[in-house]
């Protein structure tokens, strides 16, 4: 697995390791990139808080704004995609777009960022998991148990080609979109719920920007963030390019495939779920925890029959499991990136080293897994619930992060096709130009939205210290990864000419 590759310089030619090529599919990068979405924790966790607290049975048209904000981000991003071909994504584009100092700072910020999603899924899977088990068997178990083995499973699964990753999320995947599909089509088919299908009342995009009528303290700003919480996650696609067998025509495919399929797909089951529950029963059901998942349960269980629901619970510990798995993959890749760069020997022949049968970046893996059991053991120790604490408060860090990488990344796009004038064939004022800018500037609103609303999304984690610490801590790691270019910059050149700069061999950039 090991090749010569030429980066940054003509003087920095060095061994490095390459992934497993040619092991997945259009299908496989999909699946991979929509599992970090989580479908139907995205729609039973976040619908809900939209509709009681945010902009009420509007909050379908919040995610259709959604669509249209991160499919304008996507064009710019499948273009840039089509070029360049890094396991770094993020970290590769705005290397060569922002140039390589807001690369590093961009890097260290995506990997914090995927480093901790893990964690935060662990938490929501225990829960979920010890709720399953409580409520359906009877057993009550600490949540710790499900934890470790979420923990253990992934850092198996992982070691492996990719391929086993992609299969295992693919059945997950599947699942949880028909169990989601079922309940829609039952209102489709039976014209809607009281109101019938609601349509100006749910879809009416105007009414993304309006507060829930008759809720004191709603937002809609509130209702739109979660909607764009829902896709954390899906640029993942681009990181697995020199796995996949034809990068610069599947990456940008799946890409667009991945963010419009699910925007119609998160609009669609949003309305027939407020649609079959009626407008204002949702917002009321909404209101209170115990009862606002009934918004979908309450359909399928009226159509199907109270085995649907368990069926429903099931799917809610195994979909965050495919969701915590999927992140897993994501962390371990930009550790393994940013370790094969040959900033340090000692990083590139541990964190950039790849399994030599498998292909897969496997002690970077390992290296995330621990990273991981630390975090979980802090919350552990430190007496936190897992729900309420770690899925929340770290799910918000991470958020945060990726939404402000998302940006940069938006505005490299338009920094690399027309100021550094790069491939002017693919160069076009709707493509790389206005869909970026646009798509740059609604993130940059939906990470002023998250700081106005980090308060109501922590809920009673709000108080903590590591909520807090959340912005400084984004800060932190931003500035120190900056400030390690900067320092590769003025000390060490060659280094510094390597950052953001190993890519697949067809698809090499220089400059």
């Amino acid at each position: 697995m090991t090749e010569q590759s030429v980066a940054g310089s003509e003087n920095a030619a060095h061994d490095i390791q390459r992934l497993k090529r040619n092991a997945v599919g259009t299908v496989g990068v999909i699946f991979m990139a929509v599992a970090t979405a989580a479908p139907i924790t995205a729609m039973v966790g976040n619908v809900p808080i939209a509709v009681g607290f945010g902009n009420g049975s509007h909050a379908p048209a919040g995610y259709f704004v959604a669509t249209v904000v991160l499919g304008l981000f996507a064009i710019g991003y499948a273009t840039m995609a089509k070029h360049i071909t890094a396991t770094g994504a993020f970290y590769g584009y705005i290397s060569h777009g922002l140039g390589r100092i807001v690369g590093m700072a961009a890097g260290g910020l995506i990997t914090m960022a995927y480093v901790v999603f893990e964690a935060s899924l662990i938490g929501i899977f225990s829960f979920f998991f010890q709720n399953f088990l409580d409520s359906q068997l009877g057993i009550h178990i600490h949540w710790i148990i499900p934890a470790l083995l979420m923990l253990a499973t992934n850092a198996i699964l992982t070691y492996f080609d990719v391929n086993l990753t992609a299969k295992v999320l693919g059945v997950f995947l599947v699942t949880e979109i028909v169990m989601l599909a079922l309940g829609a089509v039952a209102v489709l088919f039976r014209g809607g719920g009281p109101d019938g299908f609601a349509v100006n009342e749910i879809l009416n995009p105007a009414g993304a920007f309006s507060p829930a009528t008759g809720i004191v303290g709603a937002s809609a700003g509130l209702g739109l963030f979660f909607a764009f919480w829902s896709w954390v996650g899906f640029e993942s696609t681009a990181m697995y390019g020199e796995e996949s067998r034809n990068p610069k025509r599947i990456i940008p495919r799946a890409t667009m495939i991945a963010v419009l399929g699910v925007g119609v797909f998160y609009v669609f089951i949003s309305w027939m779920a407020i649609a079959g529950t009626g407008p204002q029963q949702s917002i009321e059901l909404a209101q209170d925890a115990n009862t606002a998942s009934e918004i979908f349960f309450a359909p399928v269980r009226d159509t199907y029959g109270e085995w649907a629901i368990t069926v429903f619970n099931i799917l809610l510990v195994t979909g965050s499991f495919a969701c915590g798995m999927a992140f897993h993959n994501c962390a371990s890749r930009y550790l393994y990136a940013l370790g094969r760069e040959g900033l340090s020997r000692g990083l590139q022949k541990t964190l950039g080293a790849t399994h030599p049968t498998h292909g897969s970046p496997y002690i970077a893996s390992f290296v995330q897994s621990a990273i991981a059991l630390v975090i979980v053991l802090s919350f552990l120790f430190a007496g936190m619930d897992p729900y309420v604490h770690m899925y929340t408060l770290l799910a918000i860090l991470g958020t945060m992060a990726i939404l402000i990488v998302q940006s940069l990344c938006a505005f490299s796009v338009i920094s690399y096709f027309h100021i550094h004038k790069n491939h002017p064939e693919s160069k076009h004022w709707f493509k790389t130009l206005v869909a970026p800018g646009l798509g740059g500037l609604g993130m940059l609103y939906v990470v002023y939205l998250l700081w106005e609303h980090k308060d109501t999304a922590a809920g009673t984690a709000s108080g903590t210290l590591l909520f807090k610490l959340t912005p400084w801590i984004v800060v932190s790691v931003f500035v120190l990864g900056a400030a390690l270019a900067t320092y590769f910059k003025l000390r060490d050149p060659r280094r510094y000419g390597l950052i953001g700069r190993i890519v697949y061999d067809e698809a090499v950039e220089r400059d």
